[in-house]
């Protein structure tokens, strides 16, 4: 239990850095901490600065999830909002977007840029990823951007992704996963664990864990090298940034 206590500090502590202005990037990568280069353009059209500046994933999960007009969406680890408002836009003024994030400064920011746009749809709540602020059986979908390779207990995190989502929910994320492990003196490394590194596990691990949790048609829809992305040190494992889809039957 410290273990994940510490963990969780190192990580609040680091991105409340982030959104405060006072670090520069979640990780160790040239382009990490405004990777908007993961979407397309045409998503972006009208985000302020303000959001995208502070655009810290891996991928592109609201485009994987495939949203649709009415849906109820929630977004583990919101950040600084970019994936909930551009979800906001895709289920319309009937559907409903929750993000759930545990670092005051980035509810904060997010509250903020959701204020600057005027935005009516979507709703920033304080909590773990690990323990949800959320009813259960009340989602269509779940989304995930570079967060859940940052929990220190992530079957919890896909236990209590299936217990809110609705029969026939799906979950959408974009993650940073491994071909292998890391060495447990690399693991015990919270700086690079808060860096989107050393906490990211094999995918085999990754996907099993969902099962476990109870999804089905589970699929790796592709993974990409992480170079750029974190920063990759000789005597890690095969890093990636995967996109991972799966649905409650």
């Amino acid at each position: 239990m410290s273990e994940i206590i510490e963990i969780h500090d190192v990580v609040k502590e680091r991105y409340g850095a982030i959104a405060s202005g006072t670090a520069a990037s979640c990780c160790g990568g040239d382009n990490c901490g405004c990777n908007t280069q993961l979407y397309d353009d045409n998503l972006l059209v009208g985000l302020p600065a303000d959001v995208t500046n502070i655009s810290l994933g891996c991928g592109d999960p609201v485009t994987i999830a495939g949203l649709h007009a009415g849906e109820t969406v929630l977004d583990l680890g919101s950040g600084g909002g970019i994936d909930c408002f551009l979800a906001a836009r895709q289920v319309g003024e009937n559907g409903y977007v929750i993000g759930v994030d545990m670092t005051p400064a980035m509810l904060e920011k997010a509250n903020a840029n959701k204020l600057k746009m005027g935005v009516q749809n979507v709703e920033f709540r304080r909590g773990q990823i690990e323990a949800l602020p959320v009813q259960d059986n009340t989602v269509d979908v779940i989304m995930s951007n570079c967060v859940i390779n940052l929990s220190p207990d992530k079957q919890s995190v896909f236990r209590e992704a299936f217990r809110v989502l609705k029969p026939g929910g799906r979950i959408a994320v974009s993650d940073i996963v491994t071909d292998g492990d890391f060495s447990a003196e690399l693991r015990a490394d919270t700086a690079q664990w808060a860096e989107c590194v050393t906490g990211a596990i094999d995918v085999a691990v990754y996907t099993g864990m969902m099962r476990e949790a109870g999804f089905s048609n589970i699929q790796v829809v592709d993974k990409s090298s992480a170079e750029g992305i974190i920063e990759v040190k000789p005597g890690m494992p095969r890093v990636y940034s995967a996109r991972v889809t799966a649905q409650k039957i």
